[in-house]
């Protein structure tokens, strides 16, 4: 059963079993980022990653887009006194709303339809499994308003994506297709549109049904060696998988269950 854990204006976050849905909720402004919704999303993504019964999270946009980027008449507008307030206490808060800083330790699947451009296309490159609806729209647009794309694109696009294509994105602006964003390697599934997020669901409960820890650790590995040698990073990935994992309960049960012909009762410890 699903439970609303937070609704405001501009966001959405939803808990279902061990998944936290997180949506960006501005449809007539494409899901731009605004003020209010940065500090929703940030509180959302400090949940998911404090609270040990979430394993998964999905990010998603209302009303057939997922994100056009900040909204800059929305910042010039100002903040609240309460978001003043949440700014002063975490400078840091905005960027965190972005996945710039401040991951969560879990990991967290994109769903995106229609416009994923500037800020959109930033966040994306913090999630780990991406799905676009096939008429979706993707690129970094800064370039073409005199702006820098201060999201990590120039910084973590080359190391998702072949360094011409990334490249190409950054320095001409340009939109590309959900086909050529799969072609690329910036997106891992396309489906009909309107079938993202159901795409996403199923992926992200694919992963919730898995060791809670495991799935933690290889994360942690992937991220911490993606800018080491090979030889660094293998060391580096003993110190995480032999001694965290393989002597929890957790890796116990796994191989009893398949012993067993059933499904594992994983308890994250």
């Amino acid at each position: 059963m699903s439970d609303v854990i937070a609704e405001e204006p501009h966001f959405l976050a939803e808990r279902d079993g061990h998944v936290l849905t997180v949506t960006l909720n501005r449809p007539a402004a494409k899901n731009a980022f605004s003020p209010t919704m940065l500090v929703g999303v940030a509180d959302a993504w400090k949940m998911l990653n404090d609270d040990d019964e979430l394993r998964v999270g999905i990010l998603t946009g209302a009303g057939g887009d997922f994100c056009s980027g900040m909204d800059l008449k929305a910042l010039a507008a100002g903040f609240s006194e309460e978001e003043m307030n949440r700014m002063a206490e975490d400078p840091d808060l905005h960027w965190k709303a972005l996945l710039r800083h401040g991951r969560p330790m879990k990991p967290i699947v994109a769903a995106v339809e229609g416009y994923c451009v500037a800020g959109g296309t930033e966040i994306l490159q913090a999630t780990e499994i991406r799905v676009a609806g096939e008429s979706a729209q993707l690129g970094i647009a800064e370039v073409q308003r005199g702006l820098f794309p201060l999201g990590g694109s120039t910084v973590r696009l080359q190391r998702q994506i072949a360094y011409t294509m990334a490249a190409d994105l950054l320095l001409t602006g340009r939109l590309i297709s959900a086909q050529e964003a799969k072609e690329i390697g910036l997106i891992g599934h396309v489906v009909p549109d309107g079938q993202a997020l159901d795409k996403a669901r199923e992926l992200a409960d694919r992963v919730a049904a898995n060791g809670p820890l495991a799935v933690k650790a290889v994360l942690k590995s992937m991220r911490e060696t993606a800018a080491m040698t090979e030889a660094d990073g293998l060391a580096h990935e003993l110190t995480i998988g032999e001694p965290i994992i393989f002597n929890t309960n957790d890796a116990k049960e796994g191989p009893r269950a398949f012993k067993e012909k059933r499904q594992p009762n994983f308890t994250g410890t």
